[in-house]
């Protein structure tokens, strides 16, 4: 039995969603089919408010509704120590251990030289931008503890160190081969507190 042409390209559309197998393609499309019109409009309406309305900070590359972020213009936080992540949600990792009051810069991915991702594709040269700027006391490296998350802080340590600039890299509570999103909030405590010099 063949089912509707919309729920079939419903369904091929939530496929695309990292995570999201066949399966759980076709249990997301028929619960959306049983919500209320009400719910499944503002399902809809949450969608294209974060296409029309988030976007990137001009200074950290976080996700953001106002430019620059509300990270990057709260005078209380220490400007002067940086935390270098891969991505957005590694941001919000960090601070729901409410252990750290600096600044963050965003690299939007990390080294893979396998998947075509190099220094060009990373955002580096602001980075270092704003290194120059804010005449930075630390720079702490976040990146992920797998192979590019590792390659990406040994990376940036030879580059920044030259710079006169503390570079220290976030202990190893959290697990290797994992995302820093998914840390709970003891272990990203844990991995702040136990950062070492690069």
């Amino acid at each position: 039995m063949s089912q509707p042409e919309p729920l079939t390209r419903l369904i091929e559309q939530l496929q695309r969603l990292p995570g999201i197998g066949r399966k759980s393609a076709q249990r997301l499309a028929f619960h959306v089919l049983k919500t209320p019109r009400a719910q499944a409009d503002l399902l809809c309406d949450a969608i294209r408010d974060v296409k029309d309305r988030v976007t990137y900070c001009s200074v950290c590359n976080n996700v953001t509704d106002v430019d620059p972020c509300p990270i990057c213009t709260d005078e209380s936080r220490n400007a002067r120590m940086i935390c270098v992540v891969e991505e957005p949600p590694n941001v919000l990792a960090i601070e729901r251990s409410r252990d750290y009051n600096g600044t963050y810069h965003v690299l939007m991915g990390a080294l893979s030289p396998l998947q075509g991702i190099g220094p060009d594709e990373l955002r580096i040269k602001s980075l270092l931008g704003r290194i120059d700027a804010s005449g930075a006391d630390e720079v702490i490296l976040a990146t992920n503890p797998n192979v590019e998350g590792e390659a990406t802080a040994i990376y940036l340590a030879r580059l920044l160190k030259p710079l006169g600039v503390r570079v220290t890299r976030i202990a190893m509570g959290v697990p290797v081969g994992s995302d820093l999103e998914y840390a709970d909030d003891i272990t990203m405590h844990k991995a702040m507190e136990g950062r070492r010099e690069v």
